[in-house]
């Protein structure tokens, strides 16, 4: 990879907010806080565990104004920014990199589905050319489960020729791991990232990047540990600590994921607002919510609401 550091355990951070559907920034600035220090290199904002397709461009422009202005810090962000129309992906990343932001991830135009590759094509490289900016590194979005629209290794290769010092990543959420090996294999300049928790492992191993996920924002400690121990040459210990990893992803993701993740947090907070999601998600049933935190009990999963209270503050 070109840059190093375009590595590790990124939580691709869920956004809290109010009952009348506001983002509240000091929750979500605490939340940030206590990802990073407790293993996190890095936050994923806005994307699509961030429910960033419910806010407008001018809402996340400003609550991510707001979030910097709290003092994280911007070198350790991938902005999401893939939008349907082509001015609203420009006005967000030109916002980002006014802040600091320099690393971008971005879905395809969803909208249409079964476009052709040149489509795919022009639309990346439209962006990238109308930015105009040295300053830009852009990570691909692969997530066809949700968007429909798959990013082909087709398209990644022309992009890549044309814009090697753009062009930094890809981000697969397709959940298959066999792809995001062959992605791995097919574009060593490229740092890979896997969506799925439970891939962490293998996808290093492979020679990947690590993993942008959303159990980071519950597990981030353990992938961290797995991470580390991978980087030190501690196969083993990694190994071991996997199966703890898949199944806490596991016991979130036999429910809508979102919600599932922020009922967790309001238990632990003891902050029923958390809960909350914007239309057209709805929020976890008591009872599905009961079930999760026994499963994650059973799993031996620690969810202490005084030690996430101290690191928050």
């Amino acid at each position: 990879m070109d840059d190093p550091r375009l590595r590790g355990i990124f939580a691709a951070i869920v956004t809290p907010v109010d009952p009348d559907g506001e983002i509240n920034l000091e929750r979500w600035t605490r939340h940030a806080r206590w990802l990073l220090r407790h293993g996190c290199h890095g936050l994923g904002v806005f994307g699509t565990t961030g429910e960033t397709q419910a806010f407008s461009v001018a809402e996340r422009q400003a609550a991510l104004e707001g979030l910097l202005a709290e003092g994280l810090p911007a070198e350790r962000v991938i902005l999401g920014v893939g939008c349907c129309a082509r001015a609203d992906t420009l006005a967000l990343i030109r916002h980002g990199l006014s802040l600091g932001i320099r690393r971008m991830l971005a879905l395809p135009p969803f909208f249409y589905k079964n476009v052709p590759e040149e489509g795919l094509f022009r639309a990346f490289s439209e962006v990238i050319e109308r930015v105009g900016d040295d300053r830009l590194e852009l990570l691909l979005y692969h997530f066809p489960q949700v968007t429909g629209v798959p990013v082909p290794k087709t398209v990644i290769a022309r992009l890549l020729a044309r814009y090697p010092r753009t062009l930094k990543g890809i981000k697969d959420s397709s959940g298959d791991l066999a792809h995001t090996l062959d992605l791995i294999r097919s574009f060593p300049e490229l740092a890979v990232f896997a969506g799925a928790d439970q891939h962490l492992l293998s996808v290093l191993e492979a020679g990947g990047a690590g993993t942008i996920s959303a159990a980071a924002n519950l597990n981030c400690a353990a992938s961290r540990t797995v991470f580390d121990a991978f980087e030190h040459g501690d196969r083993s210990r990694a190994e071991s600590l996997m199966p703890k990893v898949a199944a806490v992803r596991a016991a979130l993701q036999k429910r809508p994921l979102i919600p599932a993740i922020k009922y967790v947090i309001a238990q632990a907070r003891n902050d029923p607002i958390w809960r909350t999601v914007r239309p057209p998600l709805v929020e976890l049933e008591d009872a599905e919510g009961r079930a999760l935190m026994a499963e994650l009990d059973a799993l031996g999963f620690v969810y202490d609401p005084d030690l996430y209270a101290v690191a928050a503050a």
